[in-house]
């Protein structure tokens, strides 16, 4: 992961005069920039299952994929447009977001069903770690109240989607999504 450094955060014109230090508001986008790129592989990641899973639970999984990777992408748009009321340029390019994206792609990996959620599962879980540690540093380093507010809400976005995506998981394997299916270990 690169560091961002002040050109590739801020904007060029009226700086907002909204009770935040210049400096802390550099170093919220530089916070906000980073997990835009991580939504955004995780975004990638998830709609990569939605596009290749298999198995017996095709359908159900399929659907399910859609309404994370849906969830994501409005948060993706959310957290771009928080950057740019804090005064930001939003990142905006596939390099930039591997560039910066704390979160690791799989290229050319198609797991079977049981591992792609557990591999979402564990972007998520690692996600909420890195929002309760950046919504605090918001609020107690930056005295960005606004942006700790969000980042809890994401947080709880986050915390909800990796729920469901252990509950679509037993030990045997995949249950479908929809919890009316079996369980099978040869997804």
């Amino acid at each position: 992961m690169s560091k961002l450094v002040e050109s590739d955060v801020m904007q060029a014109g009226i700086e907002p005069d909204i009770g935040i230090e210049a400096s802390s508001r550099k170093s919220v986008i530089r916070i906000l920039s980073n997990l835009l790129a991580d939504e955004y592989v995780l975004y990638t990641k998830t709609r990569n299952y939605h596009w290749n899973v298999y198995g017996p639970h095709f359908h159900d999984l399929h659907v399910f994929f859609e309404e994370q990777y849906k969830e994501l992408e409005e948060s993706i748009d959310e957290v771009a447009e928080r950057i740019t009321t804090l005064g930001g340029k939003a990142i905006a390019t596939l390099k930039e977001f591997t560039q910066y994206a704390r979160l690791e792609e799989s290229p050319k990996d198609y797991p079977n069903a049981a591992k792609m959620i557990e591999n979402l599962c564990k972007d998520h879980e690692e996600t909420i770690k890195v929002l309760r540690k950046d919504a605090d540093a918001c609020e107690e380093k930056y005295e960005d109240m606004g942006t700790n507010d969000f980042l809890i809400g994401l947080m709880q976005k986050h915390e909800k989607m990796a729920w469901m995506l252990r509950q679509a998981i037993d030990e045997r394997g995949v249950k479908a999504a929809t919890g009316r299916g079996q369980a099978a270990a040869s997804t």
